[in-house]
């Protein structure tokens, strides 16, 4: 065996030596404890709303600096984009097929137990048996309503969101400052740990900042309170700014964006400033509301970032920035996310550890299951990375290293719950299946008559996916629709199984 060979084939292993804690990886890490993980995603950020990726005119200086200071994977990917079910899929290292969690948690999808199981092994499970404080604050959103309901049913769609989340439902977080779904981000509440459903804590503070604020008081950990001072820890922030409502943010982030005009700011070729549309116009009306809040997520990001360096965990702490999905702000004529344009399924991914992380830019198609295993990897944890994860583990990536690279991510997205008679309605034929490669996005749209119809991109020669060229090249959609195939196969999808016809494309 050649010397490259032989190298190439003890690598896994050797990996995983270097990566336990107490190994020379770790020689730098307090007390080789292994490292602690600070783990923020804010809702509804899209990737291009990072100042450094030069497309939104967005003023984001601390993910800036952040992305000289580590790995920004450019390529990441919301399989599933909207909330509940990525959330899922982050703490499981599943996908929605097999968490079951395909679309939001609310009173309407509960009768088909659209949450994250009880049974199921998370993020945080593993983190707590490996002797991790684990803490979650902000959004939560993996859990359905029960009556008695802590909120009305909201106009509208007439569910109830909001909800209490259990102790023996928060999968070993044992420090908790969370709320289920909906919040107002100037009087935003909470559950702390030991709060019964009707002790619920209301704040009158942007949300963001208030829970910069608890992050802060959590990593300091000031007499021992919120957290086990001789253990590592992982602490995950979950902001809802960017998410709407739109209006709710601090005007001193919004004076920061003077002078600036929705001409300015929407200045994505698919945006057609000309439509009378609900879409554009609610676009124009808060472009500069969202960009706002996306530079008031930077600043208090920086806070919890300054705090680490203040307390001297700076290298001693895995820092992830991502995000569930990102926002259409009339792109295509469309607000929110769902759909497979780049605005709505590109997140940002940068992951900062001083001195192991590289200092790079990553084209990896990384998709939200492969995150779990990822970071467990990266913390030396690869060997307590659960049988069930479907996710790949992409640390070596992380690290600079050669990893088998995927070709594709793949893309899903179910009947919207109003729209469903039964649970097999959706999961069974029905819905879109895609992929995104570096160069294609191709989605298959399947309607309640089993037709099909087809949407093709290319995202090179056009970026802003303004042409659907499905038709035109037959042999690369065969190609494309083996990689639907082949992911919904590898995922247990039960979409493949249903009969077709074919009829024009869209």
């Amino acid at each position: 065996m050649k010397r490259r060979d032989f190298l190439k084939a003890i690598a896994p292993g050797v990996a995983a030596i270097w990566l336990r804690p107490g190994s020379s990886l770790w020689a730098n890490t307090d007390r080789n404890k292994g490292p602690n993980l600070v783990f923020v995603f804010p809702d509804q950020f899209r990737r291009q709303a990072l100042g450094f990726m030069k497309e939104d005119p967005v003023i984001t200086p601390n993910l800036d600096r952040m992305a000289t200071e580590g790995v920004v994977f450019t390529h990441a990917v919301s399989n599933r984009p909207i909330c509940s079910p990525y959330r899922a899929m982050l703490m499981t290292g599943k996908y929605s097929p097999s968490t079951g969690v395909l679309w939001n948690c609310n009173s309407a999808t509960k009768k088909w137990n659209n949450s994250l199981k009880q049974s199921d092994r998370c993020f945080s499970d593993v983190l707590h048996d490996a002797g991790y404080s684990a803490g979650y604050i902000g959004k939560w959103h993996l859990d359905s309503p029960e009556p008695p309901y802590v909120e009305p049913p909201r106009s509208g769609d007439g569910a109830v969101w909001d909800t209490h989340t259990k102790p023996e439902r928060r999968h070993n977080f044992d420090f908790w400052y969370a709320y289920g779904v909906y919040d107002h981000h100037f009087t935003p509440h909470y559950w702390t740990t030991h709060a019964k459903k009707d002790e619920k804590k209301e704040v009158r503070e942007w949300s963001t900042k208030h829970e910069a604020d608890m992050a802060i008081e959590y990593i300091r950990n000031r007499d021992g309170q919120h957290r086990k001072p001789d253990r590592p820890f992982a602490l995950f922030v979950a902001f809802n700014p960017p998410h709407f409502l739109f209006e709710e943010v601090p005007q001193k982030y919004v004076d920061m964006y003077e002078g600036k005009t929705y001409k300015d700011l929407l200045n994505r070729p698919n945006v057609d400033l000309t439509l009378d549309r609900r879409g554009t116009q609610t676009a124009k009306k808060h472009v500069k509301n969202y960009f706002a809040a996306v530079t008031g997520v930077d600043e208090q990001f920086g806070r919890i970032l300054e705090c680490l360096k203040q307390e001297g965990l700076e290298k001693d702490t895995v820092v992830v920035f991502t995000a569930d999905h990102g926002e259409m702000m009339g792109s295509h004529n469309l607000m929110g996310k769902g759909v497979w344009y780049e605005e709505s399924i590109g997140i940002p991914l940068l992951i900062r550890w001083p001195g192991r992380v590289k200092t790079d830019r990553d084209d990896l198609l990384i998709s939200a299951p492969d995150i779990m295993p990822s970071l467990l990897g990266l913390m030396g944890l690869g060997h307590m990375i659960p049988k069930s994860v479907e996710g790949t583990d992409y640390s070596a990536a992380m690290l600079g290293r050669q990893v088998n690279r995927p070709d594709s991510a793949v893309y899903l997205n179910y009947l919207s719950f109003p729209q469903v008679k039964s649970y097999s309605d959706s999961t069974s034929n029905r819905g879109l299946r895609g992929v995104r490669t570096h160069r294609y996005t191709y989605v298959i749209r399947r309607g309640r008559d089993n037709e099909e119809r087809y949407i093709l991109h290319d995202n090179v020669k056009d970026p802003y996916q303004l042409r659907n060229i499905a038709g035109e090249n037959p042999e690369l959609e065969k190609q494309l629709r083996a990689k639907v195939e082949k992911w919904l196969k590898k995922i247990n999808d039960p979409w493949l199984t249903a009969d077709t016809k074919i009829i024009t494309r869209t």
